[in-house]
């Protein structure tokens, strides 16, 4: 553009001398001659001259090419100033949108940890229990998942056996031979192993004897009576379904049988004493077989009900020392008494 303005600038000068130089006088031998050329022909050839001049220099500059003109250094501060500041604003639009972006992810996901429900509860699987303190059956139920019939079950045992419609119960057909056995003191009771071949017979089922324990005192009572201990002696039929025959213990004369088994009771816990000698678990009921029966569940976890119970009317006795020695080991080792719930119960005339 500055190369223009000076062409142009340049051109107006040749234009005004050429206009000065027509415009001076001219000599006398000129004179004569111009004189003779008619006055109205000059202004027109000035404006052609004037016109051609201009043609001249358009068309000269625009066939040459324009010249760069390096900026100065203020310039390129200028310039570098400029671009400076717009990468700072590019990069500080860039922040916020990053930091809107998180703050709306963090909201979404505070939304989110509000709206889903807590967590659940671990599973209870717990194998420990025992007739007292956290452990005890008053949280037997939340020890493990599996003994939910301990708290919720309507059928529950032990119970205080009153009531019962005296009907004409058939005899218990009892099936006991002198057998192998093992003794363990499992943590809860003294529990007694009996080889096979023990059976009793009862409502047209044949149940088999697995093995009999003690308590103390006796889980269920007999018309509000309590017995110092009880023996309970576990059967299961083919199907799987248990029949616990109690017999009840009172302070007397010495019992064999049960001599026997404190005999041989293991020196340490868990551990299992299997004597050569046989035991016959037919000396362990009385002599008067009437009962009374109802359905109930185990006495410990898992609770299972559907467990038919016989209990013997009369009780058996057991000498003092011979109770003492299991009050030694498990002082107390009773489920408390469970609601009856309106549950029938019979028992012999």
């Amino acid at each position: 553009m500055r190369h223009l303005s000076a062409l142009f600038a340049c051109s107006l000068a040749v234009m005004t001398a050429t206009v000065s130089a027509k415009d001076a006088p001219a000599p006398a031998g000129a004179s004569a001659a111009i004189s003779s050329t008619p006055p109205a022909s000059s202004a027109p050839a000035t404006a052609a001259q004037r016109a051609a001049a201009m043609k001249t220099i358009t068309e000269s500059v625009k066939g040459k090419p324009s010249v760069a003109i390096a900026p100065t250094e203020r310039e390129k501060e200028e310039s570098a100033e400029v671009d400076l500041s717009a990468r700072i604003a590019a990069r500080l639009a860039e922040m916020r949108a990053t930091q809107a972006a998180r703050a709306q992810a963090r909201a979404k996901h505070a939304a989110t940890v509000k709206a889903a429900p807590p967590p659940a509860p671990p599973v209870a699987r717990g194998t420990h229990w025992s007739y007292e303190g956290d452990s005890g059956p008053a949280n037997w139920s939340k020890i493990n998942v599996d003994w939910g019939k301990c708290s919720n079950g309507n059928r529950q045992s032990p119970i205080d056996i009153r009531d019962g419609m005296k009907v004409e119960l058939e005899q218990i057909s009892f099936d006991y031979r002198p057998s192998s056995f093992n003794v363990v003191d499992n943590g809860h009771t003294v529990q007694v192993g009996v080889g096979s071949g023990n059976y009793i017979t009862v409502q047209n089922r044949m149940f088999e004897l697995q093995q009999f324990h003690f308590h103390r005192p006796a889980e269920d009572r007999i018309n509000g009576k309590t017995y110092e201990m009880v023996v309970h002696l576990v059967h299961r039929d083919a199907e799987g379904k248990l029949a616990i025959l109690a017999v009840m213990l009172e302070r007397g004369e010495p019992q064999p049988t049960i001599q026997t088994v404190w005999n041989n009771l293991p020196l340490e816990k868990f551990d299992t004493m299997s004597p050569t000698i046989l035991l016959d678990p037919a000396k362990l009921l009385p002599a008067r077989r009437d009962y009374y029966t109802f359905m109930g569940s185990m006495t410990e976890p898992p609770c299972t009900e559907g467990v038919l119970w016989l209990v013997m009317k009369q009780p058996m006795q057991a000498s003092g020392a011979q109770m003492a020695l299991f009050s030694r080991l498990y002082p107390f080792n009773a489920r408390p008494l469970q609601p009856a719930n309106g549950r029938m119960i019979k028992e012999s005339n």
